[in-house]
């Protein structure tokens, strides 16, 4: 469908992991792939790479974890076919439902922007695999801190608001706080993330909560009208 010129000064600023891509489900499958593999001991291991490398570089690198593993022991061949299985791996199969479907309603009400954290490989690679990339017609931001990186984002896509969707408040209240006025923050309940969040801690507080994606294009529609 074409782009609704009327209100293309909106910019919907979507996360992906937890927020159109169950993630978690991702992060189940890959701990018992690696246990039949490796056993419990060595999915341990791998997992405790991974969250030292997301806590010094700042955004999880599945791939990077995986370089990191091999180093002790490079020798079963079941280390080199964990790279297949990564990248084989049918992400489409956990879309939320509602989220292709979402992002085409949101197009129709200004201009729908993945805007994530992650890796320069991997991160891309969910994205496409996942059918997101053809969804959001190409409009792709990837960042190591997306919440760091908002005058990169408004360079590229200026506008006079935009709407921030995410599984994490205390990322969303970054941005409120850097945009002010200028951005709606949507809080969605979905993953682990958002499950453990404090809300109570959280300042300044979403400006809109749902509890899935597919509830978005209708919040979408009342936030464009109510402005209009």
């Amino acid at each position: 469908m074409s782009q609704n010129k009327t209100n293309a000064s909106y910019i919907f600023l979507l996360d992906v992991d937890n927020t159109l891509l169950d993630n978690d489900r991702f992060g189940d499958d890959l701990r018992a792939h690696l246990v039949r593999e490796f056993g419990q001991q060595e999915c341990d291991r791998y997992w405790a790479i991974y969250e030292e490398l997301r806590t010094s570089e700042g955004y999880a690198d599945y791939l990077g974890a995986l370089q990191r593993f091999r180093q002790e022991n490079d020798t079963r061949p079941g280390v080199f076919t964990m790279a297949y299985w990564l990248l084989d791996y049918p992400f489409e199969h956990w879309l939320y439902p509602g989220a292709l479907q979402a992002i085409e309603q949101l197009n129709e009400l200004g201009r729908a922007v993945i805007l994530s954290d992650g890796d320069s490989v991997f991160q891309p690679h969910k994205i496409e695999r996942a059918g997101i990339r053809a969804a959001v017609r190409g409009e792709v931001l990837i960042f190591v801190h997306k919440e760091l990186a908002l005058e990169a984002m408004q360079a590229r896509y200026p506008a006079s608001h935009y709407v921030m969707v995410d599984d994490k408040p205390n990322l969303l209240a970054k941005a409120k706080l850097k945009l002010g006025d200028r951005l709606t923050t949507v809080f969605v309940r979905q993953g682990h993330y958002a499950a453990r969040a404090d809300m109570s801690q959280i300042q300044p507080a979403p400006d809109c909560t749902i509890e899935t994606i597919g509830e978005l294009p209708a919040l979408a529609a009342g936030l464009v009208q109510a402005a209009a």
